[in-house]
């Protein structure tokens, strides 16, 4: 069986090395990018099944970075992972399409179920406080 292909964008380099230890075993992490106009150029290249991405990142924050993805015809799913808890930031993601919103301090918790979520077509989001 094919394994499901995930792009990372964090303009955060630990973070990322922390994600991709999370996810390798169950996926094919296919690349790693730090901000949202590196996520275009490889989502357009690499074309992931799934792509994972902070909100807060430079050249292109995560949102704009998902919703051109979205007007691209990009059928991957999308599933943010960030440390915004306001429950605006959980309707602007679902506004530029996403599926699932994972806070960072939920990252073992969480990250692997929203996918999952997301890969079938239903929403995932983190409890907030």
């Amino acid at each position: 069986m094919k394994r499901v292909r995930i792009l990372l964008a964090d303009d955060h380099r630990e973070m990322l090395k922390r994600v991709v230890h999370l996810l390798q075993s169950e996926f094919e992490v296919v690349g790693a990018v730090n901000d949202g106009q590196a996520l275009l150029e490889a989502a357009s290249k690499l074309r992931p099944d799934v792509v994972v991405l902070d909100i807060s990142m430079p050249v292109m924050n995560g949102l704009e970075a998902a919703d051109r993805l979205r007007k691209a015809g990009s059928r991957a799913k999308v599933v943010f992972l960030t440390v915004q808890e306001d429950p605006d930031f959980v309707h602007a993601s679902r506004a530029s399409g996403a599926l699932g919103y994972v806070v960072k301090p939920r990252l073992t918790s969480d990250l692997v179920p929203a996918i999952k979520e997301a890969l079938a077509n239903r929403s995932f989001v983190s409890p907030l406080p």
